[in-house]
């Protein structure tokens, strides 16, 4: 797993001349293939969406009504196929261009193939049951429908997911740094730790349901449970760790106790901290849907809980696929904080 950007393959530049060279055109030839591929792609899902009959009886919906040149899911591959050929054109002209194409053009055109693919086993060939395995166009459709209420509840999803969240790891990272400096507190916190941190989140739903009457705070306190644990055991380990030549140096130079914590531990033990908060904020994800869908009712959990209970299984994926980008993309910026903060490991783990 990485946190850096995967640079995409370099193409073949020359400059100094009124055109370009042979090397410069087979590359631009060769661009221009990889940036063809999504709009070969979506043709054939688009012959295999309108020349395949449908097997399944699909629900009703808002659907039904549009015509089948007007669904989602063909105008969707136009537009790809639409940008699929503009990239063609433009790299020509934007050669910078050309590099990401290369990169990024066979991955959108299997892409492509993989949701006709999808569509040909759910209602062109009826090989999954209905409506449990709704087909992208329906998917789509329901994300269109809900549009509003998808987006509601992806806000109070972030909200107490990083409410959550930040209250687990900042309570971590005090836990982690008593215990791992201070003997005392280790002696009589190690234990502890040791005892009830891994107890799972969902085992002290019925405690929380007793605790707050309020099920915001409820599921915050499940969300920060399930994330102090790794990041205090990470935090501990890193200011433990930290090695004793850097802090006989600072106590030579008359650093305080404060400064040993603060400028020559902590820094020193940022590389396992972060190890923590990264594995806190995937078990925070899990945490979230229980909270979800056990008491807050709001959220993409309790959304795709209650569409569950209608049937509504295109909601239901639409759901999840924000769920997918959402915290895909919460991971993407906590590798780059990493980076940032950690500039000398830039690039030891790659995302």
């Amino acid at each position: 797993m990485s946190t850096s950007t995967i640079e995409p393959p370099v193409v073949a530049e020359v400059t100094g001349a009124n055109s370009l060279s042979s090397v410069s055109e087979a590359s631009g030839f060769r661009v221009a293939a990889y940036a063809m591929a999504p709009a070969i792609a979506a043709a054939v899902a688009l012959a295999s969406h309108f020349l395949f009959p449908d097997r399944h009886d699909l629900p009703m919906s808002w659907l039904d009504e549009v015509p089948a040149s007007r669904h989602p899911y063909p105008l969707v591959l136009l537009a790809l196929s639409a940008v699929s050929l503009l990239g063609a054109g433009v790299q020509w002209i934007w050669r910078p261009l050309r590099p990401w194409l290369a990169h990024f053009a066979p991955l959108l055109a299997g892409g492509i193939g993989l949701a006709c693919f999808w569509e040909l086993v759910t209602t062109k060939l009826a090989w999954m049951p209905q409506p449990f395995f709704p087909s992208p166009d329906q998917v789509l459709g329901g994300l269109i429908e809900d549009r509003g209420l998808l987006f509601k509840s992806t806000q109070q999803s972030v909200l107490l997911l990083l409410s959550g969240y930040a209250t687990g790891v900042v309570a971590g990272v005090a836990c982690g740094v008593l215990i791992g400096w201070f003997a005392p507190v280790r002696y009589w916190g190690m234990p502890a730790m040791r005892l009830i941190g891994p107890i799972p989140a969902t085992a002290l739903v019925p405690l929380a349901m007793v605790l707050f009457t309020n099920t915001y705070p409820r599921g915050m306190a499940l969300i920060a449970w399930s994330v102090w644990f790794p990041v205090t055991m990470l935090t501990t380990s890193g200011i433990a760790n930290c090695p004793v030549s850097y802090l006989e140096v600072a106590r030579t130079l008359g650093a305080g106790r404060l400064y040993l914590i603060f400028r020559v531990a902590i820094p020193a033990a940022l590389p396992s901290m972060f190890v923590g908060v990264f594995m806190g904020l995937l078990v925070s994800f899990l945490a979230l849907l229980v909270a979800e869908t056990v008491g807050v009712e709001n959220g993409l959990g309790y959304y795709i809980k209650w569409q569950q209970g209608y049937l509504e299984y295109a909601k239901v994926f639409a759901a999840i696929g924000i769920m997918a980008v959402l915290f895909s993309g919460l991971l993407t910026l906590l590798f780059r904080a990493r980076d940032w903060v950690l500039v000398w490991q830039k690039g030891t783990i790659k995302w």
